[in-house]
């Protein structure tokens, strides 16, 4: 080969050299970059303030208690659904039921052998998923926006973590509170 050529050769080869050089040299400084960002943003959740709820989980939460309100109380007024809102976050947060929204709707617990849902259209139903009134799902969901999301609350069942319908009689000895619609209300007076 005559020296022109080899000169070219090396020319081309130590272009390709370069080209790959600096195309590593991209790679390793995104990679480099995204690894620190992970880090930074994996440090970051570690400390996230206690209680923080990301919106996947607020979603979920939601659709937990719309479904508690439909099925508990989807023909009930306004302030019976409600109620049984706010019963629902009201355990979440006495710290004698579970801690979530969707654990406490489908808390079970076992009494003398016999599983016993916190609320009854669960152990009765299982988990429905078939909305069969439509309007009424949506009224359940704006209730429960209203309460999750808004804070909306009645004073008067400001301690209430009980209800029960008006055409049964558990027994119960713990204050009542209140009667909206078809179901009385109990829990704690202050």
């Amino acid at each position: 080969m005559k020296a022109n050529q080899l000169s070219s050769l090396a020319q081309r080869y130590g272009s390709y050299l370069l080209k790959a050089f600096g195309l590593f040299a991209v790679i390793y400084v995104v990679c480099a970059v995204t690894s620190a960002r992970f880090e930074t943003l994996r440090e970051q959740s570690v400390n996230l303030p206690t209680g923080y709820i990301s919106a996947a989980q607020r979603t979920r939460e939601l659709d937990c208690l719309t479904r508690n309100i439909y099925w508990e109380a989807a023909n009930e007024p306004f302030e019976g659904k409600v109620g049984v809102a706010q019963v629902t976050l009201n355990r979440v947060e006495s710290g004698k039921f579970a801690s979530s929204v969707c654990a406490v709707v489908y808390q079970k617990n076992v009494f003398y052998e016999k599983v016993v849902c916190q609320f009854s259209w669960f152990c009765e139903r299982g988990n429905p998923s078939k909305v069969i009134h439509r309007p009424l799902w949506n009224e359940s969901e704006e209730v429960a926006k209203k309460v999750l999301l808004e804070g909306f609350r009645l004073p008067s069942l400001k301690n209430a973590l009980y209800y029960h319908a008006d055409y049964v009689n558990p027994g119960w000895k713990k204050p009542r509170l209140e009667k909206i619609g078809h179901h009385i209300f109990y829990g704690e007076k202050t």
